[in-house]
């Protein structure tokens, strides 16, 4: 937005005593202004914070009436979290455009309960067509950091001192690693580069002494700016299913093995689905990882003509664009404002 249209008042609003101020803080990004307003989630809770939840939203959407009249913006985005619900309700009141961006194909509860304030619902892929208003929804694609827009495969390679000549495998579970994948990939590693692979593994900073010792063998408890970098140089990548995989690995056209997480609502599963049924990835349940992932890495490395094939599917599926056509959607939304 900035990019394009120069100075613009930006106000980030999270939740009072929230998660979401150090991780803003953390970012560098410049905000116009931080608020905060009072809420609380109602799904998977006890009738008792349940209770707790809707007195904090009802004080929230007081508090939202008036850091929306504080702040008269022109539109509003917003991508879930409890803290969005008492601003959507005073902007529909206010009459102030909502756009929401769905970054998974299937919503959650937040979202759902949104999406009637919503002006529009940006959604990551055609695939969420079934919980939305065809009038309201807007397919943009998943927007991503200019840091992975930039990166290329010869920059990856020597950052991280690869072998050009071995297949990468990229193994990551989240910023806090996932201890199922981390210990399969350790347990295996030997016989992966034994079968002429290499091996990049964020392994979070819950496992970061979960590792070996091997050339080949690349650990670190987490990657941010270099993210872009060991994404280029991979051929292959293990890791769960979160929203990110339906933007990230088409960007560039990476095969993968995707490991939803279990104890989740099933977002991470359809959107495994989806990767699976365009031909780009391999779903592998987290239960079968200790027997299932050696022979699926196994026959991919030995198996170059599927190995490309999915990497061509993969690549079909990308939209590097998404992020100017969310800004668009937003100027659309909020012209009327001007």
């Amino acid at each position: 937005m900035r990019d394009r249209y120069g100075a613009n008042e930006i106000y980030f609003v999270g939740t009072v005593n929230g998660f979401e101020r150090p991780l803003v803080e953390k970012s560098g990004f410049p905000v116009t202004g931080y608020d905060e307003v009072r809420a609380g989630p109602l799904h998977g809770v006890s009738p008792l914070q349940a209770v707790k939840s809707v007195i904090q939203l009802t004080l929230g959407v007081f508090q939202a009436f008036g850091v929306l009249r504080r702040r008269q913006p022109q539109v509003i985005l917003s991508t879930g979290g409890w803290a969005s619900f008492p601003i959507a309700v005073a902007a529909w009141v206010l009459r102030i455009p909502l756009v929401i961006y769905l970054p998974d194909i299937e919503p959650g509860l937040t979202i759902k309960a949104l999406s009637p304030f919503a002006t529009k619902i940006c959604v990551t892929t055609p695939a969420s067509a079934p919980f939305f208003p065809a009038k309201k929804m807007v397919v943009t694609g998943y927007p991503l950091r200019k840091g992975l827009l930039g990166a290329q495969r010869t920059d990856g390679i020597a950052h991280f001192g690869l072998d050009p000549a071995r297949k990468t495998i990229l193994v990551m579970g989240g910023s806090r690693g996932s201890r199922s994948i981390n210990t399969a990939i350790v347990e295996i590693a030997q016989e992966i580069i034994a079968a002429g692979a290499q091996i990049i593994h964020i392994t979070g900073e819950l496992d970061k002494e979960r590792v070996i010792t091997h050339p080949h063998y690349h650990p670190y408890p987490y990657l941010h700016q270099e993210m872009g970098l060991a994404l280029a140089a991979s051929d292959l990548v293990v890791c769960r299913a979160g929203a990110s995989v339906l933007g990230e690995l088409p960007l560039f056209g990476l095969a993968s093995i995707l490991v939803p997480y279990p104890y989740v609502w099933r977002y991470q599963k359809v959107n495994a689905d989806y990767m699976t049924d365009h031909g780009a990835a391999i779903y592998l349940d987290d239960a079968k990882m200790s027997e299932g992932l050696l022979p699926i890495l196994r026959d991919l490395l030995h198996n170059q003509q599927q190995l490309a094939q999915m990497q061509q599917n993969a690549r079909r599926l990308a939209v590097p664009e998404a992020a100017d056509h969310i800004v668009q959607t937003l100027i659309d939304a909020g012209v009327n404002r001007l």
